[in-house]
């Protein structure tokens, strides 16, 4: 196996056209996204889309277990907690967070079909890597989840695009319980675009190679959907029944409430017998109180913005929690002590102070 953490290739297609694969190379790690991963990506789709022979690009994970888990949070840690050198005037967390938003918004608006195969997990910042692609594939596999506030971070790489645009007040539950979603309930929620058994993908890809990229009115973008809607009528047989769909109702009378601490409870109070919601609740009332705090903040906050306002908000509210302690915190008692006794800076809700919020939100 390639020790290349990014692996390109591309493949020949009809018409004298070419498809850029790019596969995300740390199976080992669920395919955590690095920065030195963040950086080939960029530079390679720089690359191909200047190139007028790439018809489209597909971006997919390595092994059959993840599309990207994430960020590297231990990379993170060791930045957040290792003493700085003179020096470096950037730290490498303000780094990563910059560039990953780079990368992720250079995704929302890249000019060619970009095809994202969203196998196995998908969480925190392989959700920002799939969300913004032109065509968003899950498969039966597929485990999609928001789960920051468990680390003392909160919903970042564009969730406060994405969390807004989703029916009623789902957006707001997921980013407060992190809950796994499954491959129906990314479709539902418009994490999604298409829906096509695992098994498929290499048959897939070559059917993309096989119809090239030109002669439908629509462009590469109707070939490339073309393509995909036959595989889809070809899946459904496999798709699960869609969680969140199921639970709509009673998830708008959970969020039902003009403030986080009466949402917070409302959660509290579910008497249900859905393991599915059961775990989200217990999610609510371990995580971190600031976290919570953050997350109805600023999904409040960004309503109304565009893509570019939230992730410059995210920008800084971001390069904010690598100084302010809770997000370490949160990363050593789940991965590197691994005591799950995270000692967050307010214990509870009500005794979270407003004035330390408000530094996440003002320009230092």
């Amino acid at each position: 196996m390639s020790d290349q953490v990014v692996i390109f290739e591309e493949l020949e297609a009809a018409g004298g056209s070419r498809i850029g694969v790019a596969r995300l190379n740390a199976p080992r790690a669920m395919n955590a996204l690095s920065l030195e991963m963040i950086h080939l990506l960029k530079a390679k789709l720089d690359q191909w889309a200047a190139d007028d022979t790439i018809g489209a690009v597909w971006l997919e994970g390595e092994g059959d277990k993840a599309l990207c888990a994430g960020g590297d949070i231990v990379a993170l840690y060791r930045d957040m907690t290792e003493p700085r050198s003179d020096s470096r005037s950037v730290s490498e967390g303000d780094r990563f967070f910059t560039d990953e938003y780079e990368l992720d918004y250079q995704i929302h608006t890249y000019p060619k079909p970009l095809i994202v195969w969203g196998n196995g997990v998908v969480m925190g910042g392989g959700i920002g890597l799939m969300s913004g692609g032109s065509h968003r594939v899950v498969t039966e596999h597929s485990r999609v989840a928001m789960p920051e506030v468990s680390i003392g971070l909160y919903p970042d790489v564009g969730a406060g695009w994405f969390l807004n645009k989703m029916p009623g007040r789902i957006g707001l539950f997921l980013g407060l319980t992190g809950a796994r979603m499954n491959g129906a309930d990314a479709l539902f929620t418009g994490l999604a675009d298409r829906f096509i058994r695992h098994d498929m993908r290499d048959e897939v890809k070559q059917a993309l190679q096989q119809s090239g990229f030109g002669g439908l009115e629509g462009g590469a973008h109707a070939a490339v959907s073309k393509v995909l809607r036959r595989f889809e009528a070809g899946s459904r047989e496999a798709m699960p029944q869609a969680v969140v769909r199921e639970h709509f109702d009673v998830i708008q009378a959970l969020t039902d409430g003009d403030s986080l601490v009466e949402v917070v409870d409302n959660l509290g109070q579910y008497a249900g017998e859905d393991p599915w919601l059961i775990k989200a609740v217990k999610t609510v009332a371990a995580a971190s109180p600031a976290s919570l705090t953050l997350t109805w903040q600023h999904y409040h906050d960004t309503l109304h913005d565009s893509l570019s306002q939230v992730f410059d908000k995210e920008l800084q509210i971001s390069k904010r929690c690598l100084k302010m302690g809770e997000f370490a915190e949160g990363v050593r008692a789940l991965l590197i002590d691994k005591d799950l006794k995270p000692r967050w800076h307010f214990p509870t809700l009500k005794s979270v102070d407003p004035e330390w919020i408000d530094r996440f939100f003002i320009e230092p």
